[in-house]
């Protein structure tokens, strides 16, 4: 409780005050630095029905600088959508560097595939259209895998979440980089139950739950 009352004085210096300076940052940071086959991969994007589920575009210039900092060579996404954040770490890893992308819908990754050919990445990207933890175990069935893996991102279904996580700790090498999209589900992991949306309310605790784990798992 002594934890919480001393923060509450320092929420005037968080970043995200409005939508107008949401957009602010956008405008001057995030879409002038978006390459291009990112930009039309969006806009391909936009005319899917499910479009506001694809990663967003200032978390994808965040995933960009996590990528150039380690340099990954052997990668996972879990979750492809359309492929926004897929093209961005191909655009963003060694020439050399793969990418295993797992998603069910392959639909919707042939969206976005011929912007990805067009970028000249695809040859980085081994899609497997299945089940994401299917994939995984056949994965850690092979034990070349296990430890192999430099980096990986999940933006997937969230109820999973903690079965990605323990596959993905036996694939990820030591001093690897794991990203888990949405881990406060709008906010809603600080809300009181009861405040909650009906549909928010089952992945908001599988969430929370998820979150504790994370902050008190020493293996991270």
């Amino acid at each position: 409780m002594e934890e919480k009352m001393k923060a509450a004085p320092n929420y005037s210096k968080a970043l995200l005050q409005s939508k107008e300076l949401y957009q602010y940052i956008l405008d001057t940071s995030v879409f002038p630095n978006e390459p291009e086959p990112l930009k039309e991969l969006r806009e391909v994007s936009a005319g899917h029905p499910r479009s506001r589920i694809g990663t967003a575009p200032d978390a994808g210039q965040l995933m960009a600088i996590l990528l150039k900092l380690i340099n990954p060579k052997r990668t996972i996404e879990i979750g492809v959508f359309t492929g926004y954040s897929l093209l961005l770490t191909a655009l963003t890893i060694p020439e050399d560097g793969k990418i295993i992308a797992i998603d069910v819908d392959h639909e919707a990754y042939e969206m976005g595939l011929p912007v990805i050919k067009k970028a000249g990445v695809e040859h980085k990207v081994n899609f497997i259209n299945a089940e994401a933890l299917r994939a995984l175990d056949d994965l850690i069935e092979n034990l070349e895998n296990e430890g192999s893996f430099d980096f990986a991102y999940v933006d997937a279904d969230k109820v999973n979440y903690l079965n990605y996580f323990e596959r993905l700790m036996k694939l990820i090498k030591v001093g690897g980089v794991v990203i888990f999209d949405n881990t406060l589900w709008k906010g809603t992991v600080a809300m009181p139950e009861d405040a909650v949306a009906e549909n928010y309310k089952e992945i908001r605790k599988r969430l929370i739950e998820f979150n504790n784990l994370l902050a008190n798992d020493t293996r991270i």
